[in-house]
């Protein structure tokens, strides 16, 4: 009888531990190409939440620049974790800056994924 109440309970810890698997953070990464398709460094991303978008975004306003690798990538777990449960998505608008040069983009965000874009910088 012993035996068989330590295995019920050594089965619903591993259940219980099994459960708790971490979740992924939400990320948006942002390559920013020449127009030639080069990856270019140094580049200032900023991306703003969309509130005009349906269903609206909340307010959310980050900057960041792209590393050696073209590159910016943009933490998006501060925007859901204020943006509350039940809002899974958020659109935001993304402009670069980069030597008097202006690109623009537009991207949808999803709570524990990592969204991708690609901004392109005019001649």
């Amino acid at each position: 009888m012993k035996k068989l109440t330590f295995l019920s309970f050594f089965i619903l810890a591993l259940l219980v531990l099994a459960g708790c698997k971490p979740k992924d953070p939400a990320v948006l990464k942002v390559f920013v190409r020449s127009s030639t398709n080069q990856l270019i460094n140094g580049a200032k991303v900023i991306v703003i939440g969309d509130q005009q978008s349906n269903p609206p975004t909340l307010e959310f306003v980050d900057t960041s620049y792209t590393n050696s690798s073209g590159f910016s990538v943009v933490d998006m777990d501060q925007y859901f974790s204020t943006s509350g449960e039940e809002n899974t998505t958020g659109y935001f608008d993304i402009i670069v800056k980069y030597n008097n040069k202006i690109g623009n983009g537009y991207t949808r965000c999803r709570v524990h994924t990592t969204s991708v874009e690609t901004i392109y910088i005019p001649n």
